[in-house]
């Protein structure tokens, strides 16, 4: 998008340990624009977990997504043998469920450790009913399913991902909902949406799931360059279509959704252009 606005301009990018590691890079100044998540941000301002105190020098360029809901998705064989047919099911019978959740460290993983929490299915409760909770990349979370070393997976993936379709190539599945009052408490603690995954997501789910789900924003340093922050701004709302073309869950992005943050103020260069577009 940047280069379709400005011909011969270079964008570079790197990976990192996640949003949390992103909001140190920003912090630092050690690069000039960082993907974090709206809850890694919250957490940031608020001086939580990693951090040991408040971390507010961001500042909002444009919100990337709002759809990477938090999933729980069982072997159907398991939810059948114990009559599961919602997260809050786990505690309420006690079940011994093996469940996968991100790597320590990632917001995903302490989300969906929220989400137990609120359900009554703290790490504890679980291996006090003969369970556990494995901590686990989301690229191995696939492959220890398969194998069948796991029953249930927590995380934060857009819907329809593609490993959840090679899994379910694997076993048949099963996509567990929460309850509202559940979606309410993790929504509250962590400041984030939630989302509703439709029946028709999958060809094995026939009802919608209500769960939480994870947006990423676009930040700089509150002392970022205006006209880097306003040229790349004015890039993105510009040459949406670019931005839509990087993969087909960028399709719904939209320069509205762009300028709805609500997290962090925006940078004034970034508003400016929102405004000056009639978005906000």
């Amino acid at each position: 998008a940047v280069q379709a606005a400005h011909p011969g301009s270079t964008v570079t990018y790197q990976t990192s340990g996640g949003g949390f590691a992103n909001v140190v890079q920003i912090d630092q100044k050690k690069c000039d624009l960082a993907l974090i998540h709206d809850a890694e941000a919250i957490a940031a301002i608020n001086g939580q977990e990693p951090f040991s105190e408040p971390v507010d020098s961001m500042k909002t360029v444009a919100v990337v997504y709002t759809w990477a809901p938090m999933q729980a998705i069982v072997n159907k064989s398991f939810a059948e043998e114990h009559g599961i047919t919602s997260l809050e099911d786990i505690a309420a019978k006690k079940v011994p469920a093996r469940i996968l959740l991100n790597r320590r460290g990632n917001v995903a993983s302490g989300v969906g450790e929220s989400m137990l929490n609120a359900v009554g299915a703290s790490v504890a409760d679980l291996e006090s009913w003969g369970g556990s909770v494995t901590f686990a990349a989301s690229k191995e979370q696939g492959e220890i399913m398969r194998d069948r070393r796991a029953d249930v997976i927590l995380n934060s993936l857009f819907v329809n991902h593609r490993s959840i379709r090679q899994l379910a190539e694997a076993l048949d599945l099963v996509l567990l909902p929460i309850s509202q009052e559940t979606a309410d408490e993790v929504s509250a603690e962590w400041n984030i949406g939630q989302y509703t995954i439709p029946s028709d997501a999958y060809d094995w789910s026939d009802s919608d799931a209500l769960t939480v789900t994870l947006s990423a924003q676009l930040f700089v340093h509150e002392d970022a360059d205006p006209q880097m922050v306003g040229d790349v701004t004015a890039a993105m709302v510009d040459n949406i279509d670019k931005m839509q073309g990087v993969h087909k869950a960028m399709s719904p992005l939209d320069a509205k959704l762009m300028s709805s943050a609500t997290a962090v103020p925006y940078h004034p260069a970034a508003e400016k252009v929102y405004k000056d577009k009639g978005l906000m």
